[in-house]
């Protein structure tokens, strides 16, 4: 059994796609990927969810289909438990959340819930189409945090699900967003670094998803949960299914719920 393993851990380290690279700083790294800005990217993202839309998937990821559900169980069970500390009420801030990935993925679910807002703060030819095939009474598009809580108010769950290594400067967005009071922050299904220390690469997409290659972090996860200490208190440390190997080292998906402080 374990040679299959390793046979396939050896094909990881040694394929041209995935996460690569030890660079001494984002634009080093920048220089040598793309962007996720490519348009070619939402065309692909926008058709697949046009075929969840129809019934002709389950949900999307990356615009990957996937024809039977599988449930982020942790995920799922903070948003309902943190919607039934308030009847069954809930106003999600979902950044980064494309076309609306995880709503649907959940929303047998969420649909048991007496009053919820899904918006999805994104870039803004994603929010454009977003809003213009997508939305409905219960999901909305926004390209800014200020936009949606100026149109909706404040959110009361603020959902990073695998967004902090794509940004610039992930530490400071954390700074930032702490003024806003979020009731909850879960940090969800997110790759950290095995190693004491921020790492920067380069992810490769396969073609076979679309062609596309950007700059991202292996981030600390001590550092980003020492973030949360002055305003929050973590209510829980969760581990994801999903794993991936970064320079042969399994490196597991992992999260955190968070707490406003009284």
């Amino acid at each position: 059994m374990l040679e299959p393993i390793k046979a396939w851990i050896r094909r990881q380290t040694f394929s041209p796609y995935g996460w690569k690279g030890d660079f001494v700083n984002w634009t080093a790294a920048a220089s040598h990927a793309g962007t996720y800005d490519d348009p070619g990217i939402l065309e692909k993202v926008k058709s697949a969810t046009l075929q969840v839309i129809q019934g002709k998937a389950a949900y999307e990821r990356d615009s990957v289909l996937f024809y039977e559900t599988r449930y982020n169980w942790p995920l799922l069970s903070a948003i309902l438990w943190a919607a039934l500390q308030q009847q069954g009420r809930i106003r999600v801030a979902d950044f980064g959340g494309a076309l609306g990935s995880t709503y649907f993925q959940h929303k047998k679910f969420l649909d048991t819930l007496s009053d919820l807002h899904w918006n999805s703060v994104e870039q803004p030819h994603f929010v454009a189409s977003g809003n213009a095939i997508v939305s409905d009474r219960r999901l909305r598009f926004f390209n800014s945090l200020d936009q949606l809580i100026a149109e909706e108010g404040r959110p009361d769950i603020l959902i990073l699900s695998c967004v902090l290594p794509y940004l610039e400067s992930p530490f400071s967005f954390l700074e930032s967003v702490m003024p806003y009071a979020f009731p909850y922050i879960l940090i969800d299904n997110t790759y950290f670094n095995g190693e004491n220390r921020n790492r920067i690469t380069v992810q490769r997409v396969p073609p076979s998803i679309y062609p596309a290659s950007y700059p991202c972090w292996f981030l600390n996860f001590s550092e980003v949960k020492n973030c949360f200490q002055k305003n929050y208190d973590i209510l829980s440390v969760h581990q994801n299914e999903s794993v991936i190997f970064l320079d042969g080292k399994r490196i597991p998906y992992q999260g955190l719920l968070a707490k406003k402080k009284p």
